[in-house]
């Protein structure tokens, strides 16, 4: 017989508003070094190493050595999926400068959820994706359905998708986008897509965030491949 899960232990971890820090820092499926995360958070780095050590123990973060560097990354997809989860029910923060409303425009336009896209962006391109019958409409937390693996907009971003799933891990799933408030593409081929748009330098990722910067190229490959009307999406400046 099972006991219900005790949901307290990890929301304890998150919940500690320098471990939040570092562990949204973390979000973008990178390994980052302590003290990164130790300015991320804005704590001391001896202060970041016990949080880290807290969240390491508690399964939420792993670490890993590099000569005298120790560098941490989530655990998983499913530490990244409850965070995401989170940032839906959270409020907000309060906007106090013009670099804080700029860093807030990039990362609703166009974001790394782990390791696929998230954003208005991911939106757009899900939502063509879908009309177009390459994929049913999502439902979030769900898996999805492929429609057309030979899809000739997956072909022309350059994807190879096998008919039957050779993973575990759903080919599609809706992924929650906090910021736009309904499902983005997720799973292996969510991935897949991402990686298909950095390899084009259609997106790069910026140093300090979990943005990622669409390029002059990209705006006009998406725009000529997908008839996205980049005009039309809330570009930062």
């Amino acid at each position: 017989m099972r006991a219900d899960a005790d949901v307290s232990v990890p929301a304890a971890l998150i919940g500690e508003p320098a471990r939040a820090a570092m562990l949204v820092a973390l979000l973008d499926g990178r390994s980052l070094p302590a003290g990164e995360l130790a300015r991320a958070a804005g704590v001391s780095p001896a202060t970041a190493s016990e949080h880290l050590s807290r969240l390491t123990v508690g399964g939420l973060t792993t670490v890993s050595r590099s000569g005298r560097h120790r560098y941490y990354t989530l655990s998983g997809r499913e530490v990244a999926r409850a965070l995401e989860a989170l940032q839906v029910l959270a409020p907000v923060r309060a906007v106090r400068s013009l670099r804080d409303a700029r860093a807030g425009s990039a990362l609703a336009f166009a974001r790394s959820c782990y390791d696929h896209l998230a954003g208005e962006l991911a939106i757009k391109l899900t939502d063509v994706l879908t009309r177009e019958g390459a994929f049913a409409p999502l439902v979030t937390g769900e898996k999805g359905t492929l429609l057309n693996a030979a899809h000739p907009l997956l072909a022309d971003l350059g994807l190879n998708v096998p008919v039957h799933n050779p993973s575990r891990r759903p080919m599609i799933r809706g992924c929650l986008d906090w910021t736009e408030r309904q499902p983005h593409l997720a799973g292996h081929l969510g991935a897949a897509v991402l990686t298909a748009l950095t390899s084009r330098g259609w997106l790069q990722p910026t140093p300090t965030s979990r943005a990622m910067c669409l390029t002059p190229e990209g705006r006009h490959g998406l725009a000529h491949l997908l008839d996205i009307d980049t005009t039309a999406l809330h570009l930062p400046s």
